[in-house]
């Protein structure tokens, strides 16, 4: 698997799309808002850029898109108004990886920037998007020349797939029944790919510029634990059922593994004082229910009468999934087994989530770049 050719999101705006699935994703943006303004302010404040220059690393595509450069350009605004200053120029960089639906990006610029100019108490600066197609772990701007970058549920996400990981048979990730040779295999590859996206950035970033990194990750020292793997674990059941049934051949799930780490925060800290390019201001974990978007979308009134809490649940659970990993699936099994896949993994999910609490642990970190 070729992971920056095949790792993107659904794109569009259809049902299974990640623009209409990725509600849990804004929430959990709106969890760092103190962590960003926080950043944000100091950089501008102790900079006073004539052009601030911002980058949202794995933008992807849809509602979210635009969400975070939204409250940075307002946060910005309102410090300028404080301060009697003139607003400066916005550069925004919006990065993913070249199988991202940029279209959908670009086609909704226009709404965007009228919403934000309806929105704003005084005229701003102007503002220049520009697409980057590429993987942030290498170089993708030129030298010095950032004020800020954020980046929300993309980091989990590896360069590719750990090597020799012949013998995690039955598993699609890392997992309770997992050899420790494939645990370890993981970790050093997010030790590996995190140092280099710190390495990058502090080439790209300007001295006493900042970054606010969200990971999909967990509280447990143990890489195995139910709490981040959990969610991979039923999926890779709706799998096994399939290659029992004879759907999917068992070679085929055997070589199929999610390239993704769930890192602790102890993990996090640890690499950055290793690269030693940033001082952390802050580290926090947060969660999120599975279910916290229940009453956001997916099923309409009537529909949501006649279906219990976790019925509702495992619908949304298997859309926002379906919206990540289909693209995933499709490339190594084909696209043939996906109806039946994700119908079956829906089941497991409502029935699981009637009787479990489950949720997403994230870690957060903000860092400012040393001089």
């Amino acid at each position: 698997m070729e992971v920056t050719q095949v790792l993107h999101m659904n794109g569009g705006t259809g049902e299974t799309s990640y623009s209409s699935n990725s509600l849990l994703q804004q929430k959990v943006i709106s969890l760092t808002k103190g962590m960003r303004e926080e950043a944000i302010t100091s950089i501008y404040l102790s900079k006073l850029p004539r052009c601030l220059a911002i980058a949202d690393l794995g933008c992807s595509s849809g509602p979210n898109t635009f969400f975070v450069i939204s409250e940075a350009i307002k946060l910005v605004d309102k410090l300028c108004r404080e301060k009697n200053h003139q607003s400066p120029e916005y550069q925004i960089f919006m990065n993913d990886l070249p199988g991202n639906d940029f279209n959908n990006i670009f086609k909704s610029l226009g709404s965007f920037k009228e919403q934000l100019s309806n929105e704003m108490e005084a005229e701003i600066g102007p503002c220049f998007f520009t697409g980057v197609p590429g993987s942030f772990y290498g170089r993708i701007f030129p030298n010095k020349t950032l004020h800020f970058v954020h980046s929300s549920y993309s980091l989990q996400w590896l360069s590719k797939v750990p090597e020799e990981m012949e013998n995690n048979k039955g598993n699609i990730y890392m997992a309770r029944t997992s050899p420790s040779n494939v645990l370890k295999a993981y970790h050093e590859q997010f030790q590996s790919d995190f140092s280099l996206f710190l390495k990058c950035r502090a080439e790209e970033i300007v001295e006493g510029g900042g970054m606010v990194l969200t990971f999909l990750g967990r509280r447990s020292d143990d890489p195995s634990s139910k709490e981040c793997c959990y969610i991979w674990e039923l999926l890779a059941m709706a799998l096994n059922d399939m290659v029992s049934k004879g759907t999917i051949k068992e070679e085929q799930m055997d070589t199929f593994n999610i390239p993704q780490y769930t890192p602790s925060p102890s993990e996090v800290k640890l690499e950055v004082l290793k690269e030693g390019s940033f001082t952390i201001i802050g580290l926090e974990v947060s969660t999120v229910p599975w279910n916290a978007y229940d009453n956001w979308n997916s099923f309409d009134s009537e529909c949501s009468l006649s279906k219990s809490p976790s019925d509702i649940g495992g619908y949304n659970v298997t859309k926002c999934m379906r919206a990540v990993a289909e693209p995933l699936l499709i490339s190594h099994f084909g696209d043939a087994i996906i109806e039946e896949v994700f119908g079956r993994y829906q089941e497991i999910l409502t029935e699981r989530m009637s009787k479990e609490k489950t949720e997403f642990v994230n870690v957060s970190i903000s860092m400012i770049r040393r001089a």
